[in-house]
């Protein structure tokens, strides 16, 4: 995900769009990876050095994240405190994701690679997403 593309979502002159447009991202990207793991559980856990039973749990359960972050940007004005969790959802998840390479007992050289870089773009999210909260929150 490259600055441009990020900050093409989040330029607008109404604070709900660049909210709801970072929501729909976060909910593609989520939905997308987790359906991703649980379709290719197996052979993505060999890539990654991951159990393929663990890796298609984490696959439904990003699918049905994914699907509520999606119905929260799918809202004219999705409500704040639902979006304070996602983003602390954010934040969670990408701590998790570097504990977890500490964690596992033999992560292939693309696990010890893709796990930092997908848990990079979940804290540009976050990161993205908490400023866009409070000006979304602003009486207008």
């Amino acid at each position: 995900m490259s600055a441009t593309l990020l900050g093409s979502i989040v330029r607008t002159t109404v604070p709900q769009s660049a909210l709801r447009r970072l929501l729909a991202l976060d909910c593609v990207v989520t939905t997308g990876n987790g359906l991703a793991y649980a379709a290719f559980s197996a052979p993505l856990g060999r890539l990654l050095g991951v159990g393929q039973a663990a890796l298609l749990e984490l696959g439904l359960f990003l699918v049905l994240y994914g699907a509520c972050v999606g119905g929260l940007a799918a809202r004219r004005r999705p409500p704040v405190l639902p979006v304070r969790w996602v983003i602390g959802a954010n934040w969670a998840w990408t701590g998790l994701s570097l504990v977890s390479l500490l964690l596992w007992d033999d992560p292939t050289a693309v696990g010890l690679v893709w796990i930092p870089a997908q848990a990079l773009v979940v804290a540009a999210l976050a990161l993205l997403q908490a400023p866009a909260l409070r000006a979304a929150s602003r009486p207008q």
